[in-house]
């Protein structure tokens, strides 16, 4: 949590010097069985709001807001989130107040409720990000080296192969066209999440309708994909329809 949201606290343009410090949870994250939690002591005591925490004017605000819960999601472990954070509250947590309600009166507000509420969906469909929450068996570094351009990969696995999922973290405003990552099968793939979406008040830099792997080897992978990263945003994809050799021919 705490490396967490000291990471998102950096402007984007200094991010590539701390890469470390958002990929190094992995070193211990199957030691013990861990929860993840935005709690309430991240909100109060002078600390502010989780929103506040985010760099930026408005808009890169709720986009990295929305970036850190999709991938708090997409970690191993188990999720926790305080009141308020589900709709980006703004202000500090306070005890003798209700919570701000009135926020949900506006679209980015609206859309962070929106992008939760699908979160909770997808880890609730999805065998690869339920399965395995303790253990190696259920995740793989694709790329954690990319500090230049701020971008992590990484696959979520459940028991079946055909489960697994790809998960994309552009943690700058820059739209990467044509960025090339390493797949373990060939065939189709399908963007099934991406915090970007408009409907989530985002830019809309989708990867829409289906990806076709190339013989490109890459990342220590047979096959690869070339894809839009959205700016400050996350994506997911996942296997729509393995290729074999015999349908090659």
């Amino acid at each position: 949590m705490h490396d967490t949201l000291k990471y998102f606290k950096d402007d984007p343009i200094y991010r590539k010097y701390h890469q470390n410090e958002i990929t190094f949870s992995i070193m211990y994250a199957f030691t013990e069985n861990f929860m993840l939690p935005l709690s309430h002591d991240e909100v109060v005591h002078g600390k502010g709001s989780l929103m506040g925490r985010m760099p930026g004017d408005e808009w890169r605000k709720f986009a990295n807001l929305r970036l850190m819960y999709t991938y708090m999601f997409a970690h191993p472990g188990t999720k926790l989130l305080f009141m308020g954070a589900e709709f980006g509250q703004t202000g500090e947590w306070n005890h003798d107040n209700s919570l701000s309600w009135h926020l949900l009166d506006y679209d980015l507000h609206k859309g962070v409720l929106k992008l939760i509420t699908d979160l909770n969906a997808l880890y609730k469909s999805e065998p690869a990000l339920y399965q395995f929450p303790f253990s190696d068996k259920g995740f793989e570094w694709v790329d954690y080296s990319d500090r230049e351009n701020s971008v992590m990969v990484f696959m979520r696995k459940g028991e079946e192969s055909k489960d697994s999922l790809i998960v994309v973290c552009n943690f700058t405003p820059e739209v990467r066209t044509q960025y090339r990552i390493g797949v373990p099968v060939r065939g189709t793939w399908k963007e099934i999440f991406n915090s970007d979406d408009l409907k989530y008040s985002g830019s809309g830099q989708l990867n829409a309708g289906l990806q076709h792997t190339a013989p490109v080897k890459y990342h220590n992978k047979d096959y690869s994909l070339a894809i839009m990263l959205p700016p400050l945003g996350s994506s997911i994809f996942k296997l729509h329809e393995e290729q074999t050799e015999f349908e090659l021919k």
